[in-house]
């Protein structure tokens, strides 16, 4: 069971106050220390009345912080992580928010429980309603917002930059894509309004009686006056690798992960891309004790933080996750847990910020109590786990 399902079933009610347990590094040897004035702590977030768990997606000005509470969209505000309903668009049960801007323009993607079926949806803070963008489908629903409020995402198959309450613009296909291939979605956009997405194409080739697929990053640069670059894969042309790009900081830097999934041998592989994207991407390493597999989810706008999990895999189960954070320099380490927590409990990071704070999720296996959580000062806290 994945931790956002987790997040759906409602595990156990989340205390009604933040809980803030400063200093907490389960091992030896954190990582290079930020700013004299950062406090390290994990900061469990209170949940709306009514719910329990949690996650944090993304941050905003002034403390802000967004994601879900329960199962439904919220935002967190003040020092003391005051929880927030995010309405849902009608029709619709499950949600999280995924980003804001700085003018409170909220991004996130909403469930309908009856098929499955997802959308995408805009929220301006203070407003009693969300507005949904997309037509609803089955599958990942990718979308984001920058600063000053330029969307991004796929509605079908026609990838759009909204703002303002209007598409201005529509995404091309990279013209090096192979034939068939498709938006499938826009995971990120930076300050400067540089896209980063994922494409992927199918066809039947006859002649060597084989089905070629490819599916890959691509970042479209900001105002659409250059063509968009395809970023090279480790692995193509075969089902089961896809190479994904979750998040781009503001100085181009995409992260993301290569899967590999065939019968019951998974596989995830970090990913890093450079400008002027023309070599394949680099892999970082792995979390110690986690030789197989770490994603990426997101990264600081331009502290060169990538965050996301490391997970073990039994056959195609995953049956545990561990929060990452990695420096951009030397090999990922792992996010602390609250005191007293042992390997019992699971965590995943999805949000970095350039203050080093970190957001995610922690889940006790046996309990199935689930928090929306933030690591402060994250840097002094991260460690090499054994």
């Amino acid at each position: 069971m994945t931790l956002r399902n987790i997040t759906r079933r409602r595990a156990a009610h989340v205390a009604g106050a933040a809980v803030v347990l400063a200093g907490l590094i389960t091992a030896a040897g954190p990582a290079a220390a930020a700013g004299a004035s950062c406090l390290p702590g994990i900061e469990l977030l209170p949940t709306v009345a009514g719910a329990s768990g949690g996650v944090v997606e993304g941050f905003g000005p002034g403390g802000l912080v967004v994601g879900a509470s329960g199962s439904g969209p919220a935002y967190w505000t003040g020092p003391e992580h005051t929880p927030h309903a995010v309405p849902l668009p009608a029709g619709f049960e499950f949600g999280t928010v995924k980003a804001v801007s700085a003018k409170g323009l909220m991004v996130g993607t909403a469930t309908r429980n009856s098929d499955q079926a997802v959308v995408a949806f805009v929220h301006q803070r203070g407003s009693a309603t969300s507005q949904a963008l997309t037509a609803p489908r089955v599958g990942d629903v990718g979308v984001d917002v920058n600063e000053s409020g330029r969307v991004v995402f796929v509605d079908g198959d026609v990838a759009k930059e909204w703002v303002n309450g209007k598409v201005v613009r529509e995404l091309p296909v990279p013209a090096d894509a192979i034939a068939g291939s498709t938006i499938i979605s826009l995971n990120g956009i930076n300050k400067r309004g540089d896209i980063v997405g994922t494409v992927s194409g199918s066809y039947f080739d006859h002649e060597n009686d084989i089905m070629v697929t490819k599916t890959f990053p691509v970042v479209w640069p900001a105002g659409g006056g250059y063509p968009p670059y395809s970023l090279q894969v480790w692995n193509g042309y075969h089902a089961s690798f896809a190479t994904i790009g979750r998040d781009i900081d503001d100085r181009g830097r995409v992260v993301g992960l290569e899967k590999y999934h065939y019968r019951n041998d998974p596989r995830r592989t970090p990913a890093v891309w450079k400008k002027p994207y023309d070599t394949l991407p680099t892999d970082p390493g792995r979390l110690a004790a986690y030789s197989n597999d770490l994603e990426f989810n997101g990264s600081s706008p331009t502290t060169n933080v990538a965050v996301g999990t490391a997970t073990v895999f039994e056959e195609s189960y995953q049956s545990y996750f561990q929060a990452v954070y990695w420096t951009g320099k030397g090999a990922p380490l792992a996010l602390p847990h609250p005191a007293g927590s042992t390997r019992n409990t699971l965590s995943r990071a999805f949000a970095a910020t350039d203050d080093d704070r970190v957001g995610g999720t922690i889940v006790d296996r046996e309990t199935r109590e689930n928090h929306a959580v933030v690591w402060t000062c994250a840097s002094k806290q991260a460690y090499a786990k054994g």
